[in-house]
């Protein structure tokens, strides 16, 4: 059990979760850990459990932990994943804090150093399981949430095989952001991205051309922001003038 410092009244439930924090992050607690109950945490941080209560639900809301209700619940240490990061970047678009121009322009900067690096690491596995998402793609989705799965795959496995996990996470970041406006305005997937689109890029990274990569991935930012920035608009003038 990590030693606990006493804590001064100021600030008690905010101290409260950077200390609970700074036990997850230095493995003091594992992944799936049931944490103690909040009487006895609430004795060792010398708090009410009213503030270690709100700690817990900042902890649970930023991702770190989680409630499970009965008999064996609890408390617990959750694995910690990109899709808190991503929600957090969709909170703000939809906040309109990022606009599509914004996202776009990010896209277009960061994914061909994911594709030049992907181009370096890629492996037998990776290479095999892109050439099946390419050829998956070429086939009609039923659905436009189908479409969004097949072509966002390549980007996810593009960001996983590049080997840099900042780049990874902005990566889902992005990708999660894109899904969202292309779900809420539901266009017609073969105008916005058709089919075909991502076969130079990874062309490009299975012959491990890095230089290559980067350049079609460049490009392929730049059309389908073009795309979706014209869907945007499309979209706000159709609000626009039906008054909504």
């Amino acid at each position: 059990m990590p030693a606990f410092k006493p804590i001064k009244q100021s600030r008690i439930s905010k101290e409260v979760t950077e200390q609970l924090k700074h036990a997850i992050l230095l493995g003091q607690f594992q992944t799936g850990d049931k944490l103690p109950p909040e009487r006895e945490l609430a004795e060792q941080f010398q708090v009410s459990r009213v503030a270690v209560r709100e700690s817990l639900r900042v902890l649970e809301n930023t991702g770190f932990l989680t409630t499970r209700p009965g008999v064996s619940g609890g408390t617990f240490v959750t694995d910690l994943t990109f899709e808190h990061l991503s929600n957090a970047f969709i909170d703000l678009f939809l906040a309109e804090k990022i606009s599509i121009p914004e996202l776009v322009h990010v896209r277009v900067l960061v994914e061909p150093e994911i594709a030049r690096l992907a181009a370096s690491h890629v492996d037998e596995e990776s290479a095999h399981l892109l050439r099946e998402l390419l050829e998956a793609e070429e086939v009609p989705s039923r659905t436009l949430v189908e479409d969004i799965n097949k072509k966002t795959s390549v980007h996810y496995i593009l960001a996983e095989v590049c080997a840099n996990h900042f780049l990874e996470a902005l990566e889902r970041s992005l990708m999660a952001m894109t899904r969202r406006v292309v779900q809420v305005v539901e266009p017609q997937p073969l105008w916005l991205h058709p089919a075909g689109m991502h076969r130079p890029i990874v062309d490009a990274v299975l012959a491990r051309n890095a230089d290559e990569a980067a350049e079609a991935m460049r490009k392929h930012a730049i059309e389908f922001g073009e795309n979706l920035i014209k869907m945007a608009e499309i979209f706000r003038e159709k609000k626009v003038s039906s008054g909504l």
